[in-house]
């Protein structure tokens, strides 16, 4: 039976939306890497009476409980007060050690020590610490066996389980978590979990089901998948197996040879990475125009390490006059066909690719809204266009696309972007074959 385990987050500030929680969606990558499955992921406000119970709940029912939040030097951190009630510890104690570390984090910052500083070294006397060496709040980690009668007198049996309470802030707790992780495996044993996952673009979330659907039937019983669609970045496919050593290669050959260059990675990569990839193997270079994504496109590019190594730059032509003039768009393509059209950015994807001497560009014109749209021209509508400079013969051919969105601006723009790089990628692995 695999382990399981629970997450949660305590403090009213979560749940009236003052702060958001990046601390659960980390813990349970780490927890899934040990084959250990999340069964519950929640927060509760500043309420002790409803920690107490919620967690009694989660220790009955999972095996591991990972707590983050209120444990803090304020009277509203009441976290380890809860604890010391939900497992019966007679008085607190102090943990020397990170005593230590509190007068030294204190010392370095010229700050007097003081009896709420020292409050943060007393620990429940039944519990273990786990040193926090980025901050002054300790880990506390309970080790126990749990009758499943002890919170509710209807259930029956017992089981071993692992609490570990945490401080909030994002930096100290997932600084704790290699040697939570670490602890965990001494405690438990565990079962093999491997993910794996497949990057799609370009289709649909439904059709892809659809065109996968035998394909998805004939999985291993041992092996799931799971949809995880992202309007901004594709379709992605997670596969999971539980127990063994897994070997997806078989199901990912089969996979693309149904959908193809809709496949455009694996694991944690992302298309300006794919791309980046592929540019520099090739030793070819990049440039860019963009109107109606304002410099997004160039901002994903731009976020991959090495990317000088082919990316040249960009020309952010929001204006008609600076299309003219610096991308040498023809000013009777704005004066016909309007700058949110096919004409005019194949103009602008050539017109960047001369300036700045690439062997490839895109670019991208169009409404991003909320405003400035027409029946023609709709919110969510973009034109896209990649260029390409034969080595050969030194002529350029040009692609285009246009899409269609019916979203906010913020989407849109991301939308636009994406496909752009979408469509970038592809020219590339058709020039490069």
């Amino acid at each position: 039976m695999a382990t399981t385990a629970s997450i949660c987050t305590i403090g009213d500030e979560i749940l009236i939306g003052q702060i958001v929680d990046t601390n659960s969606s980390k813990i349970s990558q780490e927890l899934n890497r040990l084959g250990i499955q999340v069964r519950y992921m929640f927060s509760i406000g500043d309420n002790r009476s409803e920690i107490i119970s919620q967690l009694g709940r989660c220790l009955e029912e999972t095996d591991i409980v990972i707590v983050t939040g209120g444990l803090g030097p304020t009277k509203d951190d009441i976290t380890k007060d809860a604890l010391k009630t939900l497992f019966g510890a007679e008085g607190y104690k102090e943990s020397a050690e990170q005593m230590e570390i509190i007068v030294k984090i204190l010392t370095a910052r010229g700050i007097e020590l003081m009896d709420i500083n020292r409050a943060q070294a007393q620990v429940p006397n039944n519990c273990t610490v786990i040193p926090n060496r980025l901050g002054t709040a300790p880990c506390l980690s309970f080790h126990t066996e749990v009758r499943s009668d002890q919170f509710y007198a209807d259930k029956e049996g017992h089981h071993k389980v692992s609490l570990y309470s945490l401080p909030g802030v994002p930096f100290e707790a997932i600084g704790l978590l290699p040697d939570i992780m670490e602890d965990i495996k001494k405690h438990f044993d565990l079962e093999e979990i491997t993910h794996h996952t497949i990057e799609t673009f370009g289709i649909p979330e439904s059709t892809l089901a659809k065109m996968i659907e035998k394909w998805e039937d004939n999985l291993p019983s041992n092996i799931h998948l799971a949809y995880l669609p992202n309007p901004t970045i594709g379709v992605r496919l997670r596969l999971t197996q539980y127990g063994g050593k897994a070997d997806f290669a078989k199901q990912i050959a089969e996979l693309k040879d149904i959908i193809g260059d809709a496949i455009y990675g694996e694991g944690d990569d992302n298309l300006q990475k794919v791309i980046g990839d592929m540019l520099r193997q090739s030793g070819k270079t990049l440039s860019v125009a963009e109107s109606c994504t304002g410099g997004r496109l160039s901002e994903l590019i731009t976020s991959v390490a090495g990317c000088s190594d082919y990316y040249k730059g960009s020309v952010t032509s929001y204006s008609n006059k600076v299309k003219i003039n610096v991308l040498g768009v023809p000013a009777k393509i704005i004066d016909s066909c309007g700058a949110v059209s096919k004409e005019c950015v194949i103009a602008m994807a050539e017109g960047v690719l001369k300036v700045l001497d690439t062997d490839f560009s895109v670019a991208t014109s169009g409404v991003a809204g909320p405003g400035g749209g027409s029946a023609e021209k709709p919110v969510g509508m973009a034109h896209l266009a990649v260029a390409y400079r034969n080595p050969a013969t030194g002529e350029i051919s040009t692609t285009a696309t246009v899409v269609k969105f019916a979203s906010n601006r913020a989407v849109n723009i991301e939308r636009f972007a994406s496909n752009a790089l979408n469509l970038l990628r592809l020219e590339i692995v058709k020039q490069l074959k």
